[in-house]
């Protein structure tokens, strides 16, 4: 090759002086604050809540009572009886993964520690992505597209709004409801737990409901226009939430962006959940919170780091130990 084919290195963009300004005693150059102001939401509520218990393999599974054994009435001097049995059912659920990668660039890294303004910044990066790890499970406990918890249509979780909505109750008690336009939101509610309340084959307790901020908004309206005052009560550490006096004690609306308020035309559909949740469970592979794998350097030594979490959700009795609130206003 001759020297004339050689092409000569340049840099590449403008890398030209970025002063504000200069004059007289005075150059002025760019200066940030060192903290970055960030309000990304991180969580959502219902994640924070549930239970957390360790998956008995792949898939989790347990057993579900669904009746016990009867009884009857006879003659006591000519007893007479008929043997029965409890009824159980055995409930699996396979284990989903959420992963998500980060890279270094080992230039841009020793040029920002040796800078030293965002000293913090790798850290900060990668906790980052731990982050969004547990946003988009906290998401998918809700909305996760898959449709069965054993025969997978979607690398999603089956989140719990669709287990719910489609469960059948084994002794067709409706367990999901729908409030007219003009309907009152309170009463609805009120009057579906009472339905949980009078219940003669599982005595269930629902200890929250949760929905969009927008519907929770509307609970607000009517209690304004009729002067109801609600009750309160602290669902995670510094979040209080108004409740709602039931004939099994205070319910408390829980508001959770995860939940989505759909248009309809011109309005909105509003959907809210009350949950026993003690019965929603995450089932989980080694560890309940991501866990965080350094990767070996790649030929430009960038350092990589993958973030993983194993598990799935489930609500168990989806068809009786918890209902569905919709609306359209």
């Amino acid at each position: 090759m001759s020297r004339a084919s050689i092409t000569p290195a340049q840099f590449i963009g403008d890398i030209g002086a970025s002063a504000d300004f200069m004059g007289p005693g005075a150059i002025e150059i760019n200066r940030y604050q060192t903290e970055i102001f960030d309000l990304v939401r991180r969580r959502f509520v219902l994640g924070q809540r549930i239970n957390q218990v360790a998956a008995t393999g792949h898939p989790s599974r347990y057993f579900e009572q669904i009746a016990i054994g009867t009884a009857n009435t006879t003659n006591p001097r000519a007893i007479s009886a008929t043997a029965s049995q409890p009824q159980r059912v055995e409930r699996p659920l396979m284990l989903k993964a959420i992963v998500s990668q980060i890279n270094y660039s080992i230039f841009d890294v020793e040029v920002n520690q040796q800078q030293g303004q965002f000293s913090y910044l790798e850290a900060k990066d990668l906790t980052d992505q731990v982050d969004a790890v547990l946003k988009l499970h906290d998401q998918n406990l809700w909305t996760g597209a898959d449709t069965d918890l054993v025969l997978q249509t979607s690398n999603d979780y089956f989140g719990i709004s669709g287990q719910i909505t489609s469960a059948s109750d084994v002794n067709n008690v409706a367990h999901i409801a729908t409030i007219s336009a003009s309907g009152s939101l309170v009463d609805g509610v009120k009057t579906q737990v009472a339905t949980i309340a009078a219940r003669k084959d599982f005595e269930v307790k629902p200890s929250g409901m949760y929905l969009n901020p927008l519907f929770g908004d509307l609970f607000d309206q009517e209690a304004k226009s009729v002067q109801l005052y609600y009750n309160e009560v602290e669902v995670i550490p510094g979040v209080i939430v108004k409740a709602i006096p039931t004939q099994i004690g205070l319910l408390p609306l829980i508001p959770d962006p995860a939940l989505d308020a759909l248009a309809s035309g011109s309005l909105k559909q509003y959907t809210g959940f009350i949950l026993s949740e003690e019965f929603v469970e995450y089932h989980w592979l080694t560890s309940p919170v991501p866990r965080v794998f350094q990767l070996g350097l790649v030929s430009n030594l960038a350092a990589q780091f993958l973030i993983l979490k194993f598990g799935a959700v489930v609500a168990k009795g989806a068809g009786f130990a918890h209902c569905v609130i919709k609306t359209t206003r």
